[in-house]
């Protein structure tokens, strides 16, 4: 029998029991460096890919040290999207049954697209744990229904997101709800700079933990496709000819164009769902049960999938349009490939997004070229091949000209026969080029 190596951290019997029933055997990378820390009372910036095990390195300590003797909240989880928060509720919850507390400690969902009225009739009782997302949490603060000045710990889940989707105003006003010394985690993928002030202000000596520096899977492969002018979903149809994915995720720019682009492939006959913001929340509910029924192969997603919701079983990642920012198409790539299994990341791309390209490739990330042409894959020239074409020719020339000798004395015609000697010259280097 495998030795339970979470018993190292001293938790509770219950708690180690909760773990079994998990079949967790050993702590990950992320969860090894974390648990510790948090036992400790310990701010955390913790940084690492998705996947990596990041839910449980915070739900196992802090659950562990919950009073269900004290009649307040105690622990806030906070996540930018209510997929996410679902999410995380759902293994809160998950960890409550198995530790045969669920009749004592009370956890309380806060998301919006939920009957407001019936949430604040069910929170007569404050709650020990608060799982939600920024804006409805504040709701509740700002109309005294919820009191988490007595809260302890308080977790960000996928920060970077909340800074694009502009949740930290909110994440810092709920902060000015809690006590000055509240233990805060921030977990995310990315710590960008933006992020600096908003650390300073509530992070107290924080533990600085980052795992793994690889911007995508080691098992992931990344396939260019240019449109040349093409409409995305003809390219899309005639790929997915060739691929017979288990589950792809199409990812576009915006509402409008997954809107679009999951009617044209439906029109094609492909077996398509579509996710993003604008469904409501039965809508999304819906979808998201048909996806765990794998009664779709493609699904059409927003970034805002990409993040907020866990899908198993993703094959491909297709991006219909690159995104403008780096972090959005790691995290788009980074759906497939996951547990050690391989994948394939496929992007159309046009010379607008040539910019994103190398800022990719300048980071790591190697990029094959390829091309659907009569029902089959075939290689394709990469998008700066004219461009080095276009530095070798400039730099033959540049050499040519200085093998070229300057006449002593200018005769008739000296010009003509420069020329001369710096084509001859052009063409040796450019032959020596080719053979190297």
């Amino acid at each position: 029998m495998n030795k339970n190596l979470f018993r190292q951290y001293a938790l509770n019997d219950w708690m180690n029991d909760v773990i079994e029933e998990l079949k967790f055997s050993k702590p990950t990378p992320i969860q090894t460096k974390v648990i510790p820390e948090v036992l400790k009372g310990k701010d955390i910036i913790g940084q690492s890919e998705t996947g990596s095990g990041k839910t449980h390195a915070f739900l196992i300590p802090l659950l562990n040290q919950l009073d269900p003797e004290k009649s307040e909240t105690q622990i806030v989880l906070t996540a930018p999207t209510r997929e996410l928060a679902i999410q995380i509720y759902d293994e809160v919850k998950k960890i409550m049954q198995l530790s045969k507390n669920e009749d004592v400690w009370r956890a309380k969902l806060i998301i919006g697209g939920t009957d407001k009225k019936r949430m604040i009739e069910k929170m007569k009782e404050p709650p020990h744990i608060v799982v939600g997302t920024p804006g409805r949490i504040l709701d509740l603060l700002q109309e005294n229904v919820l009191n988490i000045y007595s809260a302890r710990s308080f977790v960000m889940d996928e920060t970077d997101l909340m800074l694009e989707l502009g949740l930290i105003e909110d994440i810092d006003r709920i902060l000015t709800n809690a006590e000055s010394n509240i233990q805060v985690m921030v977990f995310s993928a990315t710590i960008p700079e933006k992020l600096q002030p908003f650390l300073k202000k509530y992070l107290h000596s924080p533990v600085y933990i980052k795992l793994d520096d690889r911007l995508a899977p080691e098992k992931l492969e990344h396939r260019l496709v240019a449109l040349k002018h093409r409409e995305a979903a003809d390219v899309i149809f005639d790929i997915s000819k060739l691929i017979h994915p288990y589950l792809a995720i199409i990812f576009t720019n915006g509402k409008e164009n997954a809107n679009k682009l999951v009617e044209q492939l439906q029109t094609k006959g492909l077996n398509v769902g579509l996710i993003h913001g604008g469904l409501n929340q039965r809508e999304r509910k819906r979808v998201l049960k048909e996806i765990q029924q794998l009664k779709y192969q493609y699904i059409v997603a927003t970034d805002l999938a990409a993040r907020g919701i866990d899908i198993k079983g993703v094959s491909h990642v297709i991006n219909a349009q690159l995104p403008k920012e780096e972090s959005f198409y790691i995290h788009r790539v980074g759906r497939t490939a996951r547990a050690g299994m391989e994948g394939t990341a496929i992007s159309l791309y046009n010379e607008d997004d040539i910019h994103l390209v190398q800022k990719l490739e300048k980071k790591g990330l190697t990029f094959t070229f390829y091309d659907v042409f009569k029902g089959e894959w075939r290689e394709a020239k990469a998008w700066n091949v004219r461009q080095k074409r276009q530095k070798q020719e400039d730099d033959a020339e540049s050499k040519a000209w200085q093998q070229v000798k300057k006449p002593k004395k200018v005769k008739p015609g000296y010009k003509k026969k420069m020329k001369f000697q710096q084509e001859k010259a052009k063409r040796k280097i450019q032959r020596n080029n080719y053979k190297k």
